[in-house]
């Protein structure tokens, strides 16, 4: 049995980015063509770092002429999520279009869905000049605290109020903002069908393995690339594949709420580069204090972390799970 690698802060840079850009070129080239028997692939593009990479992935397997990517922003979205998508496919060559979704997100009541539970909490909330979000609990992290919600409002002034959501509340505003993950993977697919291509999904390691993904919404595509790469790895990828410079300087965003959020803010709770080599170390079978002297942390911080983990996977199992084949008469 191999040696198992001292746990350390390089333990995650990629030493054959070569060969492993041509391994996921290859699969790619394989499961569209072969597997799937498509033409090629559609992707929704935003801007962001995932997506970006798995555009420049899918240009080196099979060419620019046979990817087609979907740009679609609504009433929420930042400008610079188009703005940067197009960036990212003129650098590539790819034809993109434009499909705006506010209508159908509209048509399904969504944004008013989620106003109704903001007021509930916020009775003097405008949704005409006030900006929302909602974010987890930083403070709990090492502390083996569960999550709690805050929803934040800010007014027209730039006036900050938050308080702790309550449970009906919390499920009425995610439910609602899921409209849009699910109504976008609605237009990919319409593109991917009338083009007889796949949908390629944009998740990472963390997104898939944490459930930071809206099941049958971004959840819902036919291969993910960066399904085993962490966000550090992704980050190297993206160097190494020549994303444009203005896509790797930009902060992460889920960019779904009205007032501008990172990921760490919503769900993760660390910085990439922190996370990413506490899952490692927690998935590779590190001891806490292995990991504590490398982060500059305590045993039990790093035990609290790796619990936090462990939780957001159980209770994710739902998002990840196939639906429930029954049996028939052979029930009986």
């Amino acid at each position: 049995m191999a040696q198992k690698e001292p746990f350390s802060k390089d333990i995650l840079h990629i030493e054959n980015i070569d060969e492993l850009v041509k391994k996921l070129c290859d699969r790619l080239v394989e499961d569209v063509f072969r597997k799937y028997k498509r033409r090629g692939a559609v992707i929704g593009i935003s801007g962001g770092i995932d997506s970006s990479v798995t555009l420049a992935l899918a240009v080196k397997a099979f060419g620019a002429n046979r990817l087609f990517g979907v740009m679609m922003p609504e009433k929420d979205s930042s400008p610079d999520s188009k703005d940067l998508a197009q960036v990212l496919a003129d650098k590539f060559g790819v034809e993109a279009v434009v499909e705006n979704i506010r209508p159908a997100l509209e048509g399904l009541r969504c944004y008013e869905r989620r106003d109704e539970a903001i007021q509930r909490v916020f009775p003097d909330f405008n949704p005409k000049t006030d900006k929302s979000k909602i974010g987890v609990n930083q403070t709990g992290l090492d502390q083996n605290l569960p999550p709690v919600f805050h929803l934040t409002v800010i007014d027209a002034g730039g006036n900050s109020r938050s308080k702790i959501l309550p449970v009906n509340e919390y499920l009425q505003i995610v439910a609602a903002s899921n409209f849009k993950q699910r109504t976008r993977m609605e237009m990919v697919y319409y593109h991917a069908e009338q083009k007889h291509y796949v949908v390629l999904g944009t998740a990472n390691k963390h997104e898939i393995d944490q459930g930071f993904f809206v099941k049958f919404g971004d959840g819902g595509a036919d291969l993910y690339p960066l399904a085993g790469l962490y966000k550090t790895q992704v980050y190297q990828l993206a160097e190494y594949l020549g994303v444009p410079q203005e896509i790797i300087d930009r902060t992460p965003t889920t960019d779904t709420y009205s007032a501008e959020q990172t990921q760490e803010e919503f769900f993760y709770q660390l910085p990439f580069d922190v996370m990413d080599l506490m899952w490692y170390g927690m998935e590779n079978g590190y001891t806490p204090k292995e990991v504590a002297d490398v982060m500059g942390k305590t045993e039990n911080e790093v035990k609290s972390i790796f619990k936090n983990f462990e939780r957001k996977i159980k209770t994710t199992d739902y998002l990840r799970a196939n639906p429930v084949m029954y049996p028939g008469t052979e029930i009986l």
